[in-house]
């Protein structure tokens, strides 16, 4: 019988070959490649998804029945899952298919990471008794949407950084022929954080009602907390310079690029070198 460690197994070294093709389709500006990752990417995303739901129903047999978002191992598969969910439908929308190295690496990384690191547990678990709230669904999907949205933007960044840096030749050459121009990649960046920054928003909103539920007030100034706002602000200083102060281009791709480190620093820095109400989540 399949379980859910299988496809999700799968879905690791899956999203390593997806990544490959992009890769592969802008280094050698092969068109045929590029549209290998994306049929890569989709197939991947559906096994996925099977097992997260493999993995929820598994947990019900057990006699815990909750949703598969409870620790470190989970989120990062519902990472991964939400990066390349967000990314095909950008592309989709966009039909550029340059953009997906990035993200299908992301997506790739966070499932090695979950799947071979030795902090990790894969285990399906009992939920720790701060977690059993209806608010636990809504909070993480909330959260990881945004981190989600945040990662993809990191990618444009570095590809618009990548691509200023070759606009001085009047004829493009290599891999600048077929990345889309800085005002393309601008604006899908920006949109990016825009979800993002608004979906944050939300899983604070959310966090902040769940934590009064379970230790009785909205705000301790937790660790995850105090880094979940420090990035808020980021990304809400990003916004208002580019709406209100004209801000575009490389200001905002290096602003972007700092925001997302700290939105790594909330998931993995504070959960490893910081102590707080959060700490089970390495768990």
């Amino acid at each position: 019988m399949i379980d859910s460690s299988l496809l999700l197994g799968i879905t690791t070294f899956a999203y390593l070959f997806c990544a490959l093709f992009y890769l592969a389709g802008v280094i050698f500006r092969f068109r045929p490649l590029l549209f290998a990752g994306t049929l890569s990417g989709v197939a991947t995303l559906a096994v996925q998804t099977s097992g997260i739901l493999l993995r929820w129903q598994e947990s019900y047999r057990m006699g815990y029945g909750h949703a598969p978002l409870s620790n470190l191992y989970e989120s990062l598969v519902f990472a991964a899952w939400a990066i390349m969910l967000l990314y095909l439908f950008l592309e989709f929308k966009n039909g550029q298919r340059v953009l997906g190295v990035f993200p299908s690496l992301f997506a790739f990384l966070a499932m090695a990471y979950a799947s071979f690191s030795n902090s990790v547990d894969s285990k399906i678990q009992p939920l720790l008794p701060a977690l059993k709230s209806n608010w636990l669904i809504a909070h993480v999907v909330t959260c990881f949407l945004g981190y989600a949205a945040f990662a993809i933007s990191c990618g444009l960044s570095i590809l618009y950084l990548v691509r200023i840096s070759r606009t001085d030749n009047p004829h493009p050459t290599g891999i600048s022929t077929i990345i889309p121009n800085v005002r393309q990649l601008d604006e899908f960046n920006y949109q990016m954080i825009l979800f993002g920054f608004l979906w944050l928003s939300l899983g604070i909103i959310t966090g902040s009602i769940w934590a009064n539920s379970a230790w009785g007030t909205y705000w301790s100034w937790d660790p995850k907390e105090t880094w979940s706002l420090i990035t808020w602000l980021i990304y809400a200083a990003l916004l208002h310079a580019r709406n209100m102060q004209g801000w575009r281009g490389a200001r905002v791709a290096w602003l972007s690029l700092i925001g997302f480190g700290c939105v790594l620093f909330t998931y993995f820095g504070v959960n490893f070198l910081l102590s707080g109400l959060h700490s089970y989540a390495t768990k």
